[in-house]
């Protein structure tokens, strides 16, 4: 199993909203909160909510390519978020929530621009993605607290206004490619 293993880092606003719906998948074997895309080191929580430093709340995805390949979560990652709002998602708003590749290979790199590309082309969205497209420098896990997050708060508001429905969209267009928790 060690040699299946790839690494895919995804923002798409909250990090919360994007674990849930990605650890649902079969061939993804784990799921991390957390944050890159900034510049400063170990960045906190609190400070990632000003804004001021750069970095995005994302997930790291780690996956069997051999079960799951990248290009479906890139499908994914692009059908449960919207791509064309600049840092915003819903009434998230500021940077840190913008929607973002990080690419950890130039495999990744090119299967996103021209995911993208495919996607703009078939006017898929309204208006045009603005989803960036970098390489990954570092990614910094989020406190415990941010971990597995909607599954242990289903009940809380922010989880059944926001999670939930992507939760069910899932469900309804990769059913035969989800798992149960």
């Amino acid at each position: 199993m060690e040699n299946n293993k790839e690494i895919a880092i995804f923002a798409a606003g909250c990090f919360w909203c994007t674990e849930a719906v990605f650890q649902r998948f079969e061939g993804v074997i784990n799921v991390v909160s957390g944050y890159t895309g900034g510049t400063i080191k170990n960045p906190a929580y609190r400070e990632i909510c000003t804004g001021r430093t750069g970095h995005a709340e994302g997930i790291e995805v780690t996956f069997d390519p051999n079960i799951i390949s990248y290009t479906t979560l890139l499908e994914v990652f692009f059908a449960t978020h919207d791509p064309t709002t600049l840092n915003q998602q819903a009434n998230d708003k500021g940077t840190q929530y913008r929607s973002a590749i990080f690419y950890t290979s130039e495999m990744q790199k090119n299967q996103a621009t021209n995911f993208i590309k495919q996607l703009n082309d078939a006017n898929v969205f309204e208006n045009s993605i603005v989803t960036e497209v970098t390489p990954l420098d570092v990614f910094y896990y989020a406190d415990e607290d941010h971990h597995d997050y909607y599954n242990q708060n289903k009940s809380a508001p922010y989880c059944q206004f926001l999670i939930a429905p992507k939760i069910e969209k899932i469900k309804k267009f990769y059913s035969d490619k989800l798992i149960q928790i």
